[in-house]
């Protein structure tokens, strides 16, 4: 084989890698699992809620902890009510809704450390904040 063909050889290997690493990195974030026709009924748009929920939580937390006001409106309870996979009654697992997107994201998930990750029944004539 000559050196031009060696050459040749060479360059098309490393092409069909960087395709290769290119098609592994194009993976679609898992579907959000739990929603279905409730995501009409979200508090904000889809894609609002993907890039800013975080935020959102955070901001619900400080008005909540430090100045004692209570709404729902981004309320973690609230996302959980809405969320929690029908199956197994949960946001975490395999299968649940936060769990799916923050395991492909790589992201760690702390609020459940606290929280309870399944929706909590009213009592009977109680109030649900």
């Amino acid at each position: 084989m000559t050196l031009a063909a060696w050459i040749v050889a060479a360059v098309m290997s490393v092409a069909g890698l960087a395709d290769a690493a290119e098609t592994r990195a194009r993976v679609d974030p898992p579907p959000p699992e739990g929603i279905g026709e409730r995501s009409e009924r979200c508090v904000e748009p889809t894609a609002e809620m993907r890039r800013n929920h975080m935020d959102m939580l955070l901001h619900q937390r400080d008005q909540t902890m430090r100045r004692g006001i209570r709404t729902s409106q981004h309320s973690l309870k609230n996302c959980v009510a809405c969320h929690a996979n029908p199956k197994t009654n949960s946001v975490l697992g395999k299968d649940g809704f936060c769990e799916s997107c923050h395991s492909y994201a790589a992201v760690r998930i702390d609020c459940f450390e606290c929280h309870s990750p399944s929706p909590q029944k009213a009592a009977a004539g109680a109030r649900v904040r």
